[in-house]
C-alpha cells in the first residue's frame, strides 16, 4: 500500500500504477469504503491520495448548477494506455489515447435537454431547479469507484464522505450503459442508500443490498430472450451461432438462458466471445483477438447469430466485420442474420467512421421503445461548442467528429485545425450522428422525468403537511437520499408522447421492446424500420407480434426468407434420426416404414392412416381406400358367372335327357329318383355361385354359406345313397343274403334325408345364434377396403364344411370298396372317381382360401363349387349321356345285366 511519510509524492504516483495493474479493483474499494464507513476526512491519506492522482482523475466531466442535482457515471470516453513502465514519468499526454463513442454522446444531450425542458416547465418543480453533475468512467471499474466517491465529496475536492456546502447535492444518480460498472457504483453509493436509475443493459441482481436502490429502466431481461427465443422459432430458425462479451453478462447469457433456448428446439453451431476491451488494450490487440473468432463464424453453417452484449461490443463486432477476407466470403457464399440485444446499440469510434455499414443491413435489433420527442432536434442544431463552458466532454467529440480542436482544448498543438463554432451536428451523416433520439438517449430523457416527478410528488407532500417557507425549502433540498425511495417505486406519469411510465414492483420500467430491422443506404446512411414488438404484462400467446413481410433481407437473400437449420429438412414422406455426435438439430432423413406416411417436414416420427385409408406413392399423405368386392362387372366375376351358367344348363341338359329316357334300362339303373335329386341339386349349386358374386347385402351374406351348405349336402348324401345301394345291390345277388330286406326307396330316402337334416341343423344354429354379415375388412389389403360377408361364427363355418368333408370321405370310402364290381354296376367306379375329384378339390380349398384376401378369397370358394359339382356332374352322368345319345344300343337290358 501506500502510506504518508513513508514514500515520495511521485514515487506513490507510480507506485499506484502499478498496484491498479497488478490489484483487483475490490481491494482498491475495501480500502476506500472503510474509510468512507470509519467517516475519515481522509483528504491526507496517502491512499486516497494516490487516487486522487493521475492517472485515476477524471478529465471528462459536465456540470450544470441547480438546487437539486442529478448525477451520472457513464461510459462514453475510452482510454487506451501503452504498456506500465517505471522508466518514465506516466503522462497522460504522452501515453494516453481517448476513443470517443461518437454515437453517445447524444446521450449526454439527451439529460441536458431534458433537465432543461422541467426547468422550464411552470408546473414541475416550480421552486426548484435541476442541475447535472456527469462523470465519464471510461469504461473502467477502478474509475467508476473513483467517480463514486466524488460524487461524496465536495466539488472540486476529493474527500469522500466530507461535504462543506450544497453545491453537490444529487438526489439520484443515473448509470450506464454497462450492467457491470452499475454495480461497482452501487457498491459505493448502495451504502448510502441513494437511488440510481440505470439507462442500460439490465443488470444481474445477485443479492438484495445489490437490487434494494437500482432502477432500471430497461425492460426485464426475460421478456428480451423470450422474444429472441420466439423471433427464432417464429422464422424456425434452429441453427444458430452465439457471440457474446466476455463478462459475467455474457457468461449469464450462456449459462441461464442458452440452456432454455435448447428445451425448445434451438441449438447452437458455436459459441464465441468477443475479445475484451481493457485498460491497457490496444486496436492491434482487439483485431487480432476479433480476427481468432472470425474463422469460427466463417467455417459455421448457420445462417443466424445472435450478437449478445454491452454497447462497446458493437465496435468490436464491426472490427470482426471488417477484414475484407472475412467480409468478402460471408458477402458472396455465407451471408448471416445478425440478431442483436438491446444493448448492441449502434456505435463507432472514430477510425470506424467511414467504414462500410453494409454489413447490418438487415439485421434485426431488440430496442428499448423510444419516441420522437418534439423540440430535441431543434435543440441539437442550436448547439454551440464555444458557450458550454462547463461540458468537459464536448471537446473530443467535436474532435473526433469534424476533425478539429476548440480554442479552449488543453494541450493544444500547434499544427491542429482550430474549430470555427460554425459546425453543426445536422451536418454529420447518420452513421455519425444521430438528429433522431436513439433508445438509450430517450431512456435517460424517461428517467430524468422519473426523477423530477417523484421530486415532485415528494414536494407536494411536503406541502400539504406544512407550508414551505425559506426554512422549510432548504429543508426538502436537503431532504436524505433514502427517503426519495419510497416516491421513486409509485412514480407514474404520462410522458409527452403520451405513454404511461411507471416504475414495477422489480425496481423495472414496465415496458416492453420494439424489433427493429436495420435498413441501410449506399450514402451511408440507415433507417431503423419498426417491424414488430415484445409486450409485457399481457398474456403469452399476446406477447410477440411481427410483421415478417416489413423485413428486408440482406441482399444475399434476394428478399427469400433465410433459413437457418444443420442440415436440409426432412420433407414429408421421412423421418428424422439423429445424427450420432452432432446436436440434436442435426439429423438424417429416412423413408416412412411400409404402411405408414408423415405429413408434416421435420416429423420425429411415421404414422399410421385411419382404418379407411392407406400411404400415397409419396407417403406424405393418406389415400380413401377403395371398395372391393367381387363384381359382375370385371372379368373374373363375369367369368365365374359364365361358368355357373354354363354348368347349370349342362346340368339341366342331363336332367332332360334322363327325363326324356326314363324309361331306358340304363336310366332305372342305380336308382332314377336320386339320379334326378343330385342332379337337381348340382344345378341348385352351380346357380348358388352367383349368390357369391356381386355386392354383399344383409340378404346375401345370410343364404350364401346356409344354402350353399345344405345344397350341397343333399348332393353328397345323394352320391353316398348311391353308392350304399350300388354295394348292398351287389350284396343282395348273393345266395341267401338278407340285404334284400333292406334294398329298396326307403333306405335312399332316409340316407339323403338324415344326412341333409343334420347339415339343416347346423345351419340353422349357425343363423340363429351367430348368423353371417356385411362387413369391411380394412386389414388385409393395402390399397382396398374389401366388402364381405362377415361368417359371424368362423367355427360354424368350419363346422359346415367339415360334415360336408365327413360325407365326402364317407361316400368315398364306401366307393373305394365297391369299385371292383361287375361292370354291369361300374357305376361305383364312375362314383369313386368323382369323390376322388371333390376331396381333391375340397383339402386344397382350406390352405387356399387361408392365404388369399378379398375377391380372390369368394373366387376361390366360387371355383371350388364350380369344380366339385363339376367334377360330380362329369363322372358320375356323362358315361351315361353318353351310351343314351351316341351309343342308344348298348342301352339294352342283356348289356346291364351283363
Amino acid at each position: 500500500m501506500c502510506y504518508s511519510g513513508m514514500l515520495e509524492f511521485s514515487q506513490c504516483d507510480q507506485m499506484n500504477w502499478y498496484l491498479q495493474e497488478r490489484f483487483p479493483c475490490k481491494m482498491v474499494l475495501f480500502v476506500t469504503s472503510v474509510l468512507v464507513l470509519l467517516g475519515q476526512e481522509a483528504c491526507e491519506s496517502v491512499s486516497v491520495q494516490c487516487l486522487s492522482q493521475h492517472p485515476l482523475h477524471i478529465f471528462h466531466k459536465y456540470y450544470q448548477s441547480g438546487d437539486l442535482l442529478i448525477a451520472g457515471i457513464i461510459s462514453l470516453i475510452f482510454q487506451i494506455s501503452d504498456t506500465i513502465g517505471f522508466e518514465v514519468y506516466p503522462s497522460p499526454s504522452s501515453s494516453d489515447s481517448n476513443l470517443v463513442y461518437i454515437q453517445l454522446y447524444q446521450n449526454i444531450l439527451a439529460l441536458v435537454f431534458a433537465v432543461k425542458e422541467i426547468n422550464e416547465h411552470p408546473q414541475l418543480l416550480p421552486n426548484s431547479t435541476l442541475g447535472i453533475h456527469m462523470y465519464n468512467n471510461y469504461f473502467s471499474p477502478r474509475l467508476t469507484y473513483h467517480a463514486a466517491l466524488e460524487l461524496l465529496s465536495t466539488k472540486g475536492r476529493f474527500i469522500p464522505n466530507y461535504k462543506c456546502d450544497n453545491q453537490n447535492n444529487f438526489v439520484a444518480v443515473l448509470g450506464g450503459p454497462n450492467s457491470d460498472l452499475c454495480f461497482y457504483v452501487a457498491d459505493i453509493l448502495g451504502l448510502f442508500k441513494v437511488p440510481q436509475l440505470l439507462y442500460g443493459s439490465a443488470p444481474m441482481k445477485t443479492n438484495k443490498f445489490e437490487g434494494a436502490f437500482l432502477y432500471s429502466l430497461f425492460p426485464s431481461w426475460t421478456s428480451q430472450y423470450m422474444g429472441i427465443m420466439k423471433l427464432l422459432l417464429y422464422f424456425q430458425w434452429i441453427w444458430i451461432g452465439v457471440l457474446h462479451g466476455n463478462d459475467d453478462y455474457g457468461q449469464q447469457f450462456v449459462q441461464e438462458v442458452l440452456p432454455i433456448f435448447s428445451e425448445h428446439g434451438i441449438c447452437c453451431d458455436f459459441i464465441a466471445n468477443f475479445p475484451q476491451m481493457t485498460f491497457s488494450s490496444s486496436v492491434s490487440e482487439m483485431e487480432e483477438g476479433t480476427y481468432k473468432i472470425s474463422t469460427v463464424v466463417m467455417g459455421s453453417t448457420a445462417k443466424v447469430v445472435v450478437v449478445h452484449g454491452e454497447i462497446e461490443i458493437m465496435v468490436v463486432f464491426r472490427m470482426l466485420l471488417k477484414a475484407d477476407e472475412f467480409y468478402e466470403i460471408a458477402r458472396r457464399t455465407k451471408a448471416r442474420i445478425w440478431i442483436l440485444t438491446a444493448q448492441v446499440d449502434f456505435t463507432s469510434l472514430q477510425f470506424q467512421r467511414n467504414w462500410n455499414l453494409e454489413f447490418i443491413h438487415g439485421a434485426l435489433y431488440f430496442a428499448v421503445p423510444s419516441r420522437d420527442v418534439s423540440g430535441f432536434d431543434h435543440f441539437l442544431r442550436e448547439r454551440d461548442p464555444m458557450s458550454e463552458n462547463e461540458d468537459g466532454l464536448i471537446a473530443d467529440f467535436w474532435k473526433q467528429v469534424f476533425g478539429c480542436s476548440l480554442p479552449r482544448t488543453p494541450e493544444l498543438m500547434t499544427d491542429e485545425e482550430i474549430c470555427t463554432g460554425e459546425e453543426k451536428l445536422e451536418s454529420l451523416p447518420g452513421s455519425v450522428f444521430e438528429m433522431r433520439m436513439t433508445a438509450h438517449s430517450y431512456s435517460i430523457y424517461i428517467a430524468v422525468y422519473v426523477v423530477a416527478h417523484a421530486l415532485h410528488d415528494m414536494y407536494s407532500s411536503k406541502l400539504r403537511h406544512r407550508a414551505l417557507a425559506d426554512g422549510g425549502r432548504r429543508k426538502f433540498l436537503n431532504q436524505k437520499p433514502w427517503q426519495f425511495h419510497a416516491f421513486l417505486k409509485r412514480v407514474s406519469f404520462n410522458n409527452s408522447a403520451g405513454d404511461l411510465v411507471s416504475i414495477g414492483q422489480k425496481g423495472e420500467i414496465e415496458a416492453g421492446l420494439d424489433i427493429i430491422n436495420w435498413v441501410t443506404f449506399p450514402n451511408e446512411s440507415f433507417l431503423r424500420v419498426k417491424v414488430g414488438r415484445i409486450r409485457s404484462k399481457v398474456p403469452e400467446d399476446k406477447m410477440f407480434t411481427l410483421h415478417d413481410d416489413a423485413i428486408i433481407w440482406p441482399q444475399m437473400f434476394n428478399q427469400v426468407q433465410p433459413v437457418s437449420l444443420c442440415n436440409d429438412r426432412c420433407h414429408s414422406g421421412y423421418s428424422k434420426k439423429k445424427k450420432e455426435g452432432k446436436p440434436f438439430c442435426c439429423y438424417d432423413c429416412l423413408p416412412c416404414p411400409e404402411g405408414k406416411i408423415s405429413v408434416l417436414e421435420d416429423t420425429n416420427d411415421c404414422f399410421q392412416c385411419p382404418k379407411d385409408q392407406y400411404p400415397n406413392t409419396n407417403q406424405n399423405f393418406c389415400l380413401e381406400k377403395y371398395i372391393s368386392f367381387l363384381s359382375y362387372e370385371e372379368p373374373l366375376g363375369i367369368s365365374l358367372a359364365t361358368f355357373a351358367l354354363i354348368f347349370s344348363f349342362m346340368t339341366a341338359l342331363v336332367l332332360g335327357i334322363f327325363i326324356k329316357n326314363q324309361d331306358t334300362p340304363i336310366v332305372k339303373a342305380n336308382n332314377r329318383n336320386i339320379s334326378y335329386t343330385l342332379l337337381t341339386s348340382l344345378l341348385l349349386s352351380f346357380l348358388c355361385a352367383l349368390l357369391f358374386i356381386g355386392q354383399p347385402g344383409k340378404l346375401s351374406c345370410f343364404l350364401r354359406q346356409t344354402t350353399f351348405g345344405i345344397i350341397y349336402s343333399v348332393a353328397v348324401s345323394c352320391v353316398l345313397a348311391k353308392t350304399v345301394i350300388v354295394v348292398l345291390a351287389f350284396i343282395a345277388t348273393k345266395p341267401g343274403s338278407r340285404m334284400r330286406n333292406f334294398m329298396g326307396k326307403q333306405l335312399s330316402i332316409s340316407i339323403i334325408l338324415t344326412c341333409s337334416f343334420i347339415q339343416t341343423t347346423i345351419c340353422t344354429l349357425w343363423v340363429i345364434t351367430y348368423p353371417p354379415f356385411p362387413d369391411f375388412d380394412v386389414h388385409s389389403m393395402t390399397e382396398e377396403k374389401i366388402l364381405r360377408c362377415n361368417e359371424g361364427s368362423v367355427s360354424m363355418f368350419y363346422c359346415v364344411l367339415g360334415y360336408m368333408g365327413f360325407l365326402a370321405i364317407v361316400s368315398f370310402a364306401v366307393a373305394f370298396l365297391g369299385r371292383k364290381l361287375p361292370d354291369s354296376f361300374n357305376e361305383a367306379k364312375f362314383i369313386t372317381f368323382s369323390m376322388l375329384v371333390f376331396c381333391s378339390v375340397w383339402l386344397t380349398f382350406v390352405p387356399t382360401y387361408l392365404s388369399t384376401n378379398g375377391k380372390y378369397m369368394v373366387a376361390v370358394e366360387i371355383f371350388c363349387i364350380l369344380a366339385s359339382s363339376a367334377g360330380l356332374l362329369f363322372c358320375i352322368f356323362f358315361p351315361k349321356c353318353y351310351i343314351i345319345v351316341m351309343r342308344p344300343e348298348l342301352n339294352m337290358k342283356h348289356h346291364i345285366k351283363r
